[in-house]
């Protein structure tokens, strides 16, 4: 099959064969090149932890295979492929040129009138559960990769990369920021036909890891491990750049790594193993047993208040194994409502200028002024207000906490 006809190109592919052949103009002679496979691999032959394994039984949907060339990315895609397939999932492939080992019931589509958006009109036709695209290069493919996957398409990229990071990275500027996660869920990096590294992504509004000021969070995807789920590497925005930085975990040294261990011995009476961590000059997190929260808050949260007073900062108390934020005594109540352009979040006009950290489902999200008559104004239009709308369904996913003590 004649799989690319140019001037002084051509590619076919005859059975596990491909040939490409190049002339003059385009060559300064004749060249022919002869890929074999020399291998078909299933999963069983890759080094996969269990946990891996059941991600890509049970989650994986938009997993990116990255790797030099020849480190063995199509053999994986291969194997991927004919995985799903003995599932009695419907798998499809996307190819130019078709030269990935499957199995007879999985077809293979090359480009339909010189474009693959143009294949994935008739893919949708036929209700696939995971594509293979085999492989990610043009920024058209990027579009119909994501197009795909926002649709609901299980979807398994290919791209040429020397790092994981390198193939994120090449993701970045051809779609929003803030849909990556949703787009790629696993990042599976191939060095010398084996499973070397994969990364789990994940959106979250935080400060991010470095900064201080609650007032600095924004949009954040976390890169993780997904073998211990370390933080390794976090995307945002910094000004009109989107960066990638790595995480490194700083040192405490002087004045702060005293505060650290006396707020430590303090905490270690109800706990001991307390752990502690300074969030900024007022405020820090203490993390201890579910068991010992109850104890540290009292009744009231007359407990909790006192330590405040007495440390002269604001805690958040976290149960460890919990992804629950802070139990803390300073909730305040509020009414919700919008108006044409914003959600308002309107409290007591005896906190006007103070500050307030917004919860959602227990988790953090962000940080806010509280302004005249006691609102708090987030434009709708903004990431904040858009992640707000999405993250809740009622008044009640919503929890408001006073900084200001």
């Amino acid at each position: 099959t004649i799989e690319i006809s140019k001037t002084g190109a051509s590619v076919i592919q005859h059975n596990d064969y491909r040939i490409a052949i190049t002339y003059p103009p385009f060559s300064e002679s004749y060249e022919i090149t002869i890929v074999h496979p020399t291998v078909k691999l299933s999963l069983d032959d890759y080094t996969i932890s269990e946990a891996l394994m059941k991600r890509l039984t049970d989650r994986a949907e938009g997993i990116l295979i990255s790797g030099a060339p020849g480190s063995g990315k199509s053999t994986l895609a291969s194997g991927l492929a004919n995985f799903y397939h003995d599932q009695d999932k419907i798998v499809k492939t996307f190819e130019s040129p078709r030269d990935l080992q499957v199995d007879a019931g999985i077809t293979q589509y090359s480009k339909l009138d010189g474009s693959f958006d143009n294949t994935a009109d008739i893919l949708l036709l036929v209700r696939p559960d995971y594509t293979i695209f085999d492989e990610v290069r043009r920024r058209e493919d990027f579009t119909t990769f994501s197009d795909l996957r926002l649709t609901g398409v299980g979807m398994v990229g290919v791209i040429h990369a020397n790092s994981p990071l390198d193939a994120i990275q090449r993701f970045i500027g051809k779609i929003e920021l803030g849909i990556i996660p949703n787009v790629l869920d696993t990042v599976v990096f191939v060095h010398n036909g084996d499973i070397e590294k994969v990364y789990d992504l994940e959106l979250k509004v935080k400060v991010p890891t470095g900064m201080t000021e609650s007032d600095l969070a924004r949009p954040v995807i976390e890169i993780r491990n997904f073998e211990n789920n370390v933080l390794e590497h976090e995307i945002y925005t910094f000004g009109e750049e989107n960066v990638i930085v790595p995480v490194v975990k700083r040192e405490k040294i002087g004045i702060e790594k005293l505060a650290e261990d006396k707020i430590k011995d303090y905490f270690q009476r109800y706990d001991s193993g307390a752990e502690v961590e300074i969030l900024s000059e007022n405020r820090v997190k203490v993390i201890v047993h579910e068991d010992c929260v109850a104890s540290i808050i009292g009744r009231g949260g007359t407990n909790i208040n006192e330590i405040e007073k007495f440390l002269k900062v604001h805690i958040d108390i976290v149960a460890k194994d919990s992804e629950s934020l802070s139990l803390t005594s300073n909730e305040i109540p509020f009414n919700f409502s919008e108006s044409k352009t914003a959600l308002l979040l309107t409290v007591s006009r005896e906190y006007t200028s103070m500050h307030a950290d917004i919860y959602t489902n227990d988790k953090f999200f962000a940080s806010v002024r509280i302004g005249k008559k006691g609102q708090i104004k987030i434009p709708k239009r903004s990431d904040i207000g858009r992640n707000l709308l999405n993250s809740t369904s009622s008044q009640d996913d919503i929890q408001l906490f006073l900084k200001d003590f």
